[in-house]
């Protein structure tokens, strides 16, 4: 699944890894924009995800992505892989990872290297 989770109106990225991930042959979820927490996470239980990659570029990323990994735990799906990317400051990497997000992808990674993560880290539920 693919979210653009707060205010952020800027979805090219997202959009842009969700035909890439569907291009390697993954069944893709696109929430589409301004999202909450609670709707991702409702949408990926339901639509029975093995990962969620959350997308921002607003800056609200420190609260966004670990309110949706906090959100997965009390539902009892901690077993999804939750990633990120988007405009994430180098000082933020390692909280968000040790917030429970499992990779950071930002401007410049090339898709192929996402992918090729994506390939190797989540392993279908």
């Amino acid at each position: 699944m693919v979210a653009k989770p707060g205010l952020d109106g800027h979805d090219r990225g997202a959009r842009i890894i969700a035909r890439a991930y569907r291009d390697a042959g993954f069944e893709v979820v696109y929430t589409g924009l301004h999202q909450t927490p609670e709707e991702i996470v409702e949408a990926a239980i339901q639509e029975d995800v093995d990962m969620i990659g959350l997308s921002s570029l607003a800056g609200a990323h420190r609260y966004l992505f670990p309110a949706v990994v906090n959100l997965l735990r009390e539902r009892g799906a901690d077993d999804i892989v939750v990633c990120g990317g988007g405009i994430i400051p180098d000082e933020d990497l390692e909280k968000l990872k040790q917030a429970g997000i499992k990779q950071i992808f930002t401007p410049g990674t090339p898709l192929e290297e996402i992918v090729t993560w994506v390939k190797e880290n989540v392993t279908p539920r």
